[in-house]
């Protein structure tokens, strides 16, 4: 009998003429031409449903991070249970995470069951940075806007928030690198974002191109989110600017 050798990766086959698919046939490292032939099919609306994951959950968690700091602001005995909370769900890793939620009525392989865990990784980054930039107002600060006949939500509005702002929007930085990041893991039960053609190109094992490319596109996502934030928050805090 004839051995049969083992079934390794494939190479993919490309259709159309030889000096259109040289590079792909040779299977170098990266080839531009692939991605500019996949941009409109498989990377753009990878890219675009990966913002979209992204703004869900950062919208979601800001808001009720924000609305916990605040109670816990005013209420400290709130602050330790929240902490508690928050630090267990920030430590349970994705995937058992996504394991976890899959299996509730209402779930399941869906964005719901994706938002659900990216939302639980924002909470403690942004409830703490926010309720920390709260707590660092000077108590003078707070004084004179009483003095200046400030009630307790003025003083909270005009004063506290905007000197806490700084502290605020590093909390929404960091959780939002963190949920473009694991947004790329969530594809698994998706099937949305970067990380579908991500998990394709490991899965194929010898073609490059895709895995480098979609990385590349998360990695710029990342930063371009964060440097929005920074110029944003410049914009809003124009006496930090100053001084």
């Amino acid at each position: 009998m004839i051995p049969v050798p083992a079934a390794g990766p494939v190479i993919p086959t490309f259709g159309g003429g030889a000096s259109s698919f040289a590079c792909e046939r040779a299977n170098r490292l990266f080839c531009p031409g692939w991605v500019s032939r996949n941009w409109s099919p498989v990377l753009w609306p990878a890219l675009r449903q990966h913002i979209v994951l992204t703004l869900i959950a950062v919208s979601i968690g800001f808001a009720i991070a924000t609305a916990l700091a605040l109670i816990a602001y005013r209420r400290r005995w709130l602050e330790r249970p929240v902490l508690i909370v928050t630090s267990i769900l920030y430590t349970i890793p994705s995937l058992a995470l996504f394991e976890l939620l899959e299996p509730i009525p209402g779930f399941g392989l869906s964005r719901v069951t994706a938002e659900v865990a990216l939302v639980s990784y924002t909470l403690l980054i942004m409830f703490r940075n926010t309720l920390t930039g709260l707590r660092e107002v000077p108590a003078e600060v707070r004084d004179a806007a009483a003095g200046m006949g400030m009630g307790p939500v003025q003083s909270l509005l005009r004063v506290e928030l905007p000197l806490a702002l700084p502290a605020i929007v590093a909390g929404l930085r960091i959780a939002t690198v963190t949920v473009i990041s694991l947004a790329t893991v969530a594809s698994l039960i998706d099937n949305e974002g970067l990380g579908v053609p991500i998990l394709t190109a490991i899965s194929n094992e010898v073609f490059k191109t895709e895995l480098i490319a979609a990385g590349a596109m998360a990695v710029a996502l990342a930063l371009a989110a964060d440097g929005l934030l920074v110029i944003a928050q410049r914009a809003l805090t124009p006496w930090a600017r100053s001084a």
